[in-house]
């Protein structure tokens, strides 16, 4: 049904319309107890057997909802009710910022693939934390944070530091986005240089806190080894907890999509299942580099079940998937499960 008639109708509208749309109707979802009662019982599944404890977490099964999609923490619960382990939230920027001019998200259907330069727009941690605080998670939710578009030097420590403070009390984990191509600078984060002056500060203020959260980095797949083999060096003498890897990238391989079309979507992120082989060779690399010392979170291109589970088999302690719940619909999750379930 969500193949042949409701994702044809959506895809009709603007993509960013229909991102808003859609979370207007989880929002409606998520303040009616009988719909939400209604989608469990269609799309949420009891999986005991694929519990996993990860970074000290019992997580209730392995599929997560990567970053993009609750940018806000608005829709966290309800979306849990289509069988997710746990939401990931954001990313989320100490003050609000707008993103960048519109267009900026784009559908490529012929790969499955979604092209985004939002920018990180989001209202900002305190209007996270507002939600958060008014809707207890019935999830676990992690934060993804990020600083604001203009910050630049010091501030730019202080950026992380402040929204990892902020949100500490009420989420379960962190992931630090250092990698996104769509903000001026983002990327060159991941050069160790910089990203030991934003860690170090962040990890030293977790000593002293009660509850010891895990903290991640979002790495991309476009990075030299030399460059990620340097970051987990870092990783594992610093005390980070693991790597998501990886965010979106710049590529245009291998794209049945028209080159000028493509073109005509300037040069944001690329998200869907032309990523999968170059974040599953990530991810594979990441885990026999550091030996397996290192928990991985594996997310790029999972469109199908089997594709989670490679994923899962290279290395991977987690999967995340976004663009491909979007084209594969709200009973994505519970398919995989069932394939992970009867792979055991």
């Amino acid at each position: 049904m969500y193949k042949r008639i409701i994702r044809p109708i959506l895809f009709r509208f603007n993509p960013e319309f229909a991102h808003g749309f859609t979370l207007s109707m989880l929002k409606v979802l998520g303040r009616v107890g009988l719909l939400r009662a209604v989608v469990r019982l269609f799309f949420k599944r009891r999986t005991p057997e694929l519990e996993k404890e990860v970074f000290g977490i019992k997580f209730p099964n392995p599929v997560g909802l990567a970053g993009g999609l609750d940018k806000n923490a608005e829709v966290y619960n309800p979306l849990s009710d289509f069988g997710f382990g746990f939401v990931e939230i954001g990313s989320l920027t100490p003050q609000p910022q707008p993103g960048n001019p519109k267009p900026r998200l784009f559908r490529l259907p012929k790969d499955g693939a979604l092209i985004n330069r939002m920018g990180i727009n989001n209202n900002g941690v305190h209007a996270a934390i507002k939600n958060l605080k008014k809707n207890h998670p019935d999830v676990l939710v992690v934060a993804n944070i990020a600083k604001n578009s203009r910050s630049e030097g010091e501030q730019i420590a202080k950026d992380y530091n402040y929204a990892f403070s902020m949100l500490y009390d009420f989420v379960d984990m962190f992931v630090f986005n250092v990698s996104c191509p769509n903000v001026e600078g983002l990327a060159n984060l991941q050069d160790v240089s910089y990203l030991s002056e934003i860690m170090d500060v962040v990890l030293d203020r977790r000593v002293n806190m009660e509850i010891r959260k895990p903290v991640l980095l979002k790495v991309s797949s476009d990075l030299p080894n030399v460059q990620l083999d340097e970051i987990l060096e870092y990783a594992q003498r610093s005390g980070i907890d693991g790597i998501v890897a990886g965010n979106t990238t710049k590529s245009r391989d291998g794209l049945a999509t028209p080159a000028s079309r493509v073109e005509a979507f300037g040069n944001g992120g690329l998200s869907g299942a032309p990523l999968f082989e170059r974040n599953l060779n990530l991810v594979r690399y990441i885990h026999e580099k550091t030996r397996g010392r290192l928990p991985i979170i594996g997310v790029g291109g999972i469109n199908t079940p089997a594709r989670a589970a490679e994923m899962l088999e290279a290395g991977a302690s987690l999967v995340e998937v976004y663009t491909g719940f979007i084209y594969e619909g709200p009973a994505f999750v519970r398919r995989i499960l069932k394939y992970l379930k009867r792979s055991k």
